[in-house]
């Protein structure tokens, strides 16, 4: 039987190959995965070999050492200061009043000049007293004479013994008007109390005083106290007698001695420090009370201690530290140095050093100068350029 071959009308020639088996997808992850990982293992040995290369970059590329100056942590003996703040007060001070009521009739100084105890200041009118003292000085030359001739009477038997005593009483009476007058008179020329330097003048003629009014003041600059706090902790390396140096800002680079005269034998339950009085010579009267003084006070030497510059020394919040400078060998056997931080505890600060108490030892390398420019561990290099001269700052506890 013949069979029929069906043909397609548009006379497209027939494809007698078989049809293609489409891709297995077990396939297609072998070959993705394979990519991928080729991808991340160039990824991978690209990172590394970049991170070689810079840190052989930075290897053979090394900063220079930073040039700093050195100092040498010393062993020696430092005076033992203590050290705090007070004001000077004058010894002999007051404001000049007068002791009773009255119209000012004469100025009898000029100010800002010095004056000796007794010196006539101001008088005050004293018209009234005088004329009282006139009466009972007259009085009192009547009563004497009285009593004169009572007493000649009375010897002779011819007056009785009462006549002399009243006319005694007499007498007494104006002589006692008399020293009360005289001494009101007084009290209207007003005197200065101590000899002294005059302030600026406070009244004017033809004023009326009241009882204690201030008139001038009158102050005796050739002694003056330096009252001062010390802390609970060191009233008890004080004495009466111990040397008290002085500083104060109108006179810098000047320091003006004394001795401690008076400890107080209370400490202030407040502040729980105690007040402390030393008494300073004022030949030059260039010290004047009411100005502000740092004290000083010598204490018995302290056992050696070890000691930096104080520029050496960083102060912060989180502690003060130094930069020890250390040496150490290279790969090639060079010898290099660098700086490391270290962190102290400080003590006393006098004549430009500094005390370290705890993390030095005596002989240790520090930086001097340029440690702002330093972190731990960088690479340094001693300058032999001076370093800059600081100033020496008062000692500190």
């Amino acid at each position: 039987m013949n069979i029929v071959t069906e043909h397609k009308i548009s006379g497209e020639p027939i494809d007698n190959k078989a049809p293609k088996r489409p891709v297995r997808p077990v396939l297609w992850f072998i070959i993705v995965g394979t990519l991928l990982a080729l991808l991340v293992g160039g990824l991978v040995w690209f990172n590394y070999f970049r991170g070689q290369m810079i840190k052989q970059f930075f290897a053979n590329n090394k900063p220079p050492p930073t040039a700093v100056s050195a100092a040498e942590a010393k062993s020696e003996v430092v005076p033992n200061l203590l050290t705090a703040v007070g004001g000077l007060v004058a010894v002999h001070q007051v404001d000049v009043s007068a002791d009773v009521n009255g119209r000012v009739t004469e100025i009898k100084f000029e100010p800002g000049t010095r004056v000796e105890a007794g010196t006539p200041l101001v008088q005050l009118f004293d018209a009234p007293e005088q004329g009282d003292l006139a009466n009972y000085k007259a009085q009192a030359t009547v009563a004497q004479l009285s009593l004169d001739r009572a007493k000649q009477l009375a010897s002779r038997q011819f007056g009785p013994q009462a006549t002399v005593d009243t006319a005694q009483a007499a007498y007494d009476q104006a002589q006692a008007g008399i020293a009360k007058t005289e001494a009101l008179i007084s009290q209207k020329l007003v005197r200065a109390p101590f000899s002294g330097d005059l302030g600026v003048r406070k009244v004017e003629v033809g004023q009326y005083l009241t009882a204690g009014t201030a008139i001038v003041s009158l102050t005796d600059l050739s002694e003056l106290w330096a009252n001062f706090t010390v802390t609970e902790k060191d009233s008890g390396n004080l004495k009466v007698g111990q040397t008290v140096r002085l500083k104060v800002d109108a006179y810098p680079g000047r320091t003006f001695e004394g001795k401690i005269t008076t400890i107080e034998p209370q400490i202030a339950t407040d502040t729980r420090n105690i007040r402390v009085q030393a008494t300073i010579a004022n030949p030059e009267k260039i010290l004047k009370p009411g100005m502000f003084v740092t004290t000083t006070v010598v204490l018995p030497d302290k056992p050696a201690v070890i000691t930096v510059p104080e520029t050496a020394v960083d102060y912060t919040l989180y502690g003060d530290s130094v930069f020890v400078i250390t040496e150490k060998k290279g790969d090639d056997g060079k010898t290099s140095l660098s700086a490391v931080r270290t962190f102290v505890q400080t003590g006393s600060r006098v004549e430009g050093r500094v005390e370290i108490v705890k993390g030095l030892k005596a002989g240790d390398k520090v930086v001097a100068v340029g440690q702002l420019k330093l972190q731990s561990g960088a690479a340094v290099s001693i300058s032999t350029d001076p370093a800059p001269q600081i100033p020496a700052q008062p000692p500190r506890y």
